[in-house]
């Protein structure tokens, strides 16, 4: 009862209350149901390995960086305590997700249920494009005005209007809430790509077509139906990510150059190009980002304040995560960060997990009543620890370009991977965890290298202009 609980959060957040609910959002539904799950959560905690965890310190850290960034930068306590509760539901979800997730099956029915939310979105936003112009008719393409009124807009808000490079108009398919913006649903979607494979079994073509080809064709499609040049870059890298291990590195990077290519000659980014000069608003942007961490480096500007001062958001994450809650937050980001990068790579790679040895199950007062063990082998961890880092990889290009430090997606993807982390751990597969002192120290290296990656990068985008 409580995983199917929070499955409903989960749908909840990234469908909005109104959808799921309808009427009853206006009660604030979502509201009740964290509640009851943290209630019902609390004895989960005394027996979970969450509490070991680094990723819960830094996740702690993080929310208290967000109070302290509002109240040091406005000093309104008010104001902080409401960016503390706004900040709150997205770091739930790796929590729920530890603690009610603790098999194959149950990231499976995660998996299933980002699925249906993603194909919900592109069929909506699909048919609206296709039959949902002002007379019932397609969408016109180009012009230099605006073909849909407001009116229109607001009914139908899975279709997002802007111009292209020329100036011309295109249209781009969004969600709601968290995900409506084009980028930010195209990043939910690239993730989703390689975790859809976790359905997929050796030689059953049948149920491969079905259960996986035709579901990761529809995700790409809709990831075309975004435009978003994010969402492609990041499409490539996973690409090339997965292909190294088949063909090479060399082979893979030459294979995704051609489908870039492929890509732009078949309009995928709507008109827009994707090159230095192109991107030189956003780099200005990361710039003006890092000399707000200089002027504000313990707490930042406020969590959610970066467009009071830029007049617009970052389009990057980590100048995002540095400049509104300073180098407090980028910190307890990165722990997070390092955690969870470390723990994939160990559960990924074939040479860091052993066979290990299968777990007895727990036997309660009658034998029917004896809990049942999922049977997971070496193989089962090293493919859902590679389709985990292909997803978090794509996270994290994709954030590159925009900011989304603090999405429920980012902590989602943390905490499934900290259960197949704890899967392997319980079955003897794997070393124990990294030493707290190691994460803390290796944590601060990153955060500094994050920034200074940033400068480097800025300091050679200008050099070429």
């Amino acid at each position: 009862m409580i995983f199917a609980l929070s499955v409903l959060y989960f749908v909840t957040f990234y469908l909005t209350p109104a959808t799921i609910f309808g009427p009853l959002a206006a009660v604030h539904v979502e509201l009740i149901l964290a509640i009851i799950l943290f209630f019902l959560s609390l004895p989960a905690v005394i027996k979970s390995y969450i509490l070991k965890a680094p990723q819960s310190a830094g996740l702690i850290g993080l929310a208290f960086a967000v109070f302290l960034s509002v109240l040091a930068a406005e000093h309104w306590v008010t104001g902080a305590v409401q960016a503390f509760l706004d900040f709150i539901p997205s770091i739930y979800a790796y929590f729920l997700v530890c603690l009610h997730s603790n098999s194959k099956k149950r990231l499976q029915t995660i998996v299933v249920l980002m699925l249906f939310v993603c194909l919900f979105v592109i069929a909506h936003g699909a048919f609206d494009l296709y039959h949902g112009g002002p007379d019932g008719g397609r969408l016109p393409a180009g012009g230099s005005g605006i073909a849909i009124t407001n009116q229109w807009d607001q009914q139908h808000p899975y279709v997002f209007t802007m111009k292209d490079d020329a100036g011309a108009l295109f249209y781009r398919i969004r969600g709601l809430g968290g995900i409506n913006d084009p980028n930010d649903f195209a990043q939910l979607v690239v993730c989703l790509v390689p975790l859809a494979f976790i359905f997929w079994r050796p030689k059953r073509m049948f149920l491969n077509f079905f259960l996986v080809l035709l579901p990761v064709c529809a995700l790409l499609y809709g990831v075309f139906l975004t435009h978003s040049r994010g969402a492609l870059l990041a499409l490539l890298a996973m690409g090339i990510l997965a292909g190294r291990r088949r063909i090479g590195t060399i082979p893979s990077a030459l294979l995704a150059g051609g489908l870039f290519a492929a890509a732009m000659a078949m309009n995928f980014t709507g008109g827009r190009g994707i090159s230095v000069g192109a991107g030189s608003d956003r780099t200005e942007l990361w710039g003006e980002s890092l000399q707000l961490l200089k002027s504000h480096p313990l707490f930042g500007v406020g969590f959610g304040g970066l467009p009071d001062y830029l007049g617009h958001t970052a389009h990057n994450s980590i100048a995002v995560c540095a400049a509104e809650l300073g180098s407090i937050g980028l910190y307890f980001w990165s722990l997070f960060l390092f955690c969870s990068i470390r723990d994939v790579a160990v559960v990924a790679s074939p040479a860091k997990v052993s066979e290990g040895e299968p777990i007895e199950p727990e036997e309660g007062l009658y034998r029917q009543a004896t809990k049942k063990i999922e049977v997971i082998d070496k193989a089962d961890i090293n493919s859902l620890g590679h389709l985990l880092i292909l997803s978090l990889t794509g996270f994290l290009v994709a954030g590159w370009f925009l900011s989304r430090a603090f999405t429920m997606t980012f902590f989602l993807l943390g905490g499934m991977i900290e259960v197949v982390f704890q899967m392997a751990l319980e079955r003897k597969m794997i070393a124990p965890r990294l030493r707290a002192s190691r994460a803390v120290r290796y944590a601060g290296i990153l955060a500094v290298s994050l920034v200074l990656l940033m400068y480097v990068m800025l300091r050679t985008v200008n050099m070429m202009h």
